[in-house]
């Protein structure tokens, strides 16, 4: 990293790549990084030699696994890459990597348009209000239809994308008339071709082709509405144009006011090209440069004081300004970990200490690096890192992914990441005994890495229970094990990861009253409710001044948030609210120890047999399949107990939308398959959690059938 008088933070774009899996994220990223001089060959998805697809297991099956950061020059401008995974047991991926990112690019298939995965990237970046543009790919394939495209992002994401360039013909030379050869930028009103001999590096500028003329008009008609509702002082040149058919308001003019439109996010500059045929992705670099924002457009950090949670605490991206970062990544290697920490003011320099704010350590900053796509390979090592900048360290003793790193003179503590629950468990063991302390220790690694990875040891059997985000999760960290770590291991059936909740509101009075070995006597009335609220579980307390020592009131509030980690069954509790409505002590016999015990007797007998309810997590099923396989897919996921909401046609294609729950839905993809001979697939995402049926529920409290 340059000095700081050389360092021009308006020159940053931390960006990253989004889509649905096989829209052509990574294959569109090696073509960012191969233009841009990152690297020298051009790789492949498919030969397993792409940049950012660095680990064995994503080279084997072709897919994103891990975000990978990537720092390349285009123009006068640093880009921090993250290509993220499509595959939606990697959502956490996407979610870590959008809450430290300034705007992202979202990739869509031309044929597909937007599918279940593609509104997930857009919901999440619409809740970190990251800009975006778009960049609608494989414009080269059979039935690839850019004009479709537009009407999904509107009609389905309520996105309001903004033509900025539109393609020369679609599908390839093999199938289509008029084959995608080029784009046409609306700017300039010029038509772009790309050399394929020099893998699209040559770039030849000619004249529109007369056949496209009048829908590049078209497209540059609605661009100039959006641009003269900012400016109107350029009415009369628009209508100029409209009637003249020549271009009267230049690149340059129009350019901020796309730039003042995306960062308000009141549209998403749309691009397209193909990467496979090497076309229209300098335009993209071009446009990350002009019209996504740099640190300085985004607001300032909000975070709260350490230690005084009502104080508001705010940092802006100025290197004058105290230190502040997120770790937000976490990657266990063999010689220490490695911290990704995105940088939001002040300066952070080698051998620094700062604070952990949340956990109020102090940890000593050692060396700094930007990364390249595998953590392993090329690392640049940096003396200070700069606002705005993100940037990798190793030797932090206790920071983990969401943790905020602070001067230790001015603290904050800044929002966490939040991630979805895990919804599929495991039984892992060693093959071999002696192995069992590995695994301990190889597990807490995995664990320290992605916080979606839960392991815990199940009380009753004994056994230790991985649970994950789907069954490949679960499957990539177990040959994780066995690839990285040289641990052979065996993995039990995939098991549905319920919640428990109470099936109605109910008060009850817990008591500890004991005579032997020593006096203890305590007593709650304690209301439970079961809404839907964030956090999850809460605990208050109502109880009149007097009637309990403030510290009776703490232990039993202590006792209540203790009890309510899990249920009746052992699973996790979700939507319960517990509130202290009056107590009972003696001067002799109670204590802090009886409070807390009388609390989680309340718990218990809140969670009676009776008032138990079992939640199961629900998937959204969404399914392409032919229109002559529509009734076989459909009475499979009847069976199944689905409900199916949607059912529309594209083309001869029936895409499907359903909630089906997640125990009938173990290796649906590979029946899917079966059912309709290949031609049908589907996505399976996390949705929400269900009552799950009485039958389930009876048999879990009565494995006997007593």
């Amino acid at each position: 990293m340059a000095d700081a008088p050389e360092y021009d933070i308006s020159k940053i774009r931390n960006l990253g790549i989004i889509a649905h899996i096989d829209a052509g994220k990574t294959t569109t990223t090696e073509h960012l990084l191969y233009y841009a001089g990152s690297k020298h060959k051009l790789g492949t998805v498919d030969d397993g030699n792409t940049e950012t697809d660095y680990d064995t297991e994503e080279q084997n099956r072709g897919i994103t696994i891990y975000s990978s950061c990537v720092p390349l020059k285009w123009q006068d401008c640093t880009i921090n890459l993250i290509d993220t995974p499509g595959h939606v047991d990697f959502t956490a991926e996407v979610e870590r990597s959008l809450r430290v990112l300034d705007g992202c690019c979202v990739v869509f298939d031309a044929q597909k348009g937007v599918e279940a995965q593609s509104e997930t990237v857009w919901r999440q970046a619409n809740k970190y209000n990251v800009p975006r543009m778009v960049f609608i790919n494989k414009m080269d394939v059979v039935g690839a239809n850019y004009a479709n495209v537009l009407e999904d992002v509107k009609d389905r994401l309520k996105g309001k994308p903004l033509s900025l360039v539109i393609p020369i013909g679609a599908g390839s030379s093999k199938d289509s008339t008029t084959p995608f050869v080029g784009i046409i930028d609306l700017l300039a009103m010029k038509a772009l071709y790309f050399d394929p001999q020099d893998k699209g590096r040559t770039i030849r500028t000619e004249e529109i082709p007369a056949d496209c003329l009048a829908e590049a008009w078209d497209y540059r008609a609605k661009l100039l509405d959006a641009v003269t509702l900012v400016d109107d002082t350029l009415s009369d040149a628009a209508l100029m144009e409209a009637e003249e058919q020549t271009v009267h308001i230049t690149a340059e003019t129009i350019r901020p006011i796309i730039r003042q439109l995306t960062l308000s996010r009141e549209i998403q500059p749309v691009l397209c090209g193909s990467g496979r045929e090497h076309v229209g992705i300098q335009p993209l670099l071009d446009a990350v440069c002009w019209y996504l924002p740099s640190p300085l457009d985004r607001p300032p950090v909000t975070g709260t004081h350490p230690t005084k949670q009502d104080k508001v605490e705010k940092r802006k991206s100025d290197i004058s300004e105290p230190f502040s970062g997120l770790v937000f990544k976490v990657i266990a290697g063999d010689h220490g970990d490695l911290f990704y920490i995105r940088i939001y003011s002040g300066k952070l320099k080698m051998n620094s200490r700062v604070t952990n704010a949340g956990k109020e350590k102090k940890e000593v900053i050692g060396k700094l690096f930007h990364v390249h796509a595998d953590p392993k390979a090329e690392r640049d090592e940096l003396t200070e890192a700069l606002a705005g900048d993100i940037i990798a360290t190793m030797g932090l003793k206790d920071s983990v992914t969401g943790d905020t790193l602070c001067d230790t003179q001015h603290p904050i503590l800044l929002e966490p990441i939040t991630f979805a629950e895990a919804v599929v468990s495991q039984s892992v063991e060693p093959m071999s005994s002696a192995d069992k302390d590995k695994l301990l220790e190889v597990v807490a690694r995995l664990m320290r890495e992605d916080p979606t990875f839960i392991v815990k040891n199940n009380p009753e059997t004994g056994q230790l229970l991985m649970s994950g985000m789907g069954t490949l999760h679960l499957e990539v960290k177990r040959n994780k094990m066995e690839r990285d770590f040289r641990l052979k291991v065996r993995v039990g059936k995939p098991l549905v990861s319920y919640r428990e909740t109470l099936r109605s509101p109910i008060r009850v009075t817990g008591e500890c009253i004991r005579a032997m070995p020593q006096n203890m006597f305590a007593r709650l009335v304690v209301e439970f409710t079961n809404e839907r609220t964030e956090p999850p579980i809460q605990v208050r307390s109502r109880i009149k001044p007097g009637i309990l020592p403030d510290q009776f009131v703490a232990a039993a509030e202590r006792g209540l948030k203790g009890a309510l980690q899990s249920g009746r069954l052992g699973y996790p509790l979700l939507n319960v609210q517990a509130l202290i409505i009056g107590g009972e002590m003696t001067q002799e016999a109670s204590s802090e120890v009886a409070f807390e015990a009388a609390a989680s007797d309340a718990v218990q007998r809140a969670l009676s047999e009776t008032n138990l309810l079992l939640l199961e997590p629900i998937l959204r099923v969404d399914v392409n399949a032919p229109v002559e396989a529509l009734g076989a897919v459909q009475t499979d996921l009847i069976k199944r107990g689905a409900s199916i909401e949607n059912t529309e046609y594209n083309d001869k294609i029936a895409i499907i939308q359903a909630f089906s729950p997640l125990a009938k839905m173990f290796n649906y993809a590979d029946e899917l398959r079966s059912l309709t001979q290949g031609r049908a697939a589907a996505t399976l995402t996390p949705s929400h959690y269900d009552a799950a049926p009485d039958s389930v529920l009876r048999l879990m409290l009565d494995p006997d059938g007593v």
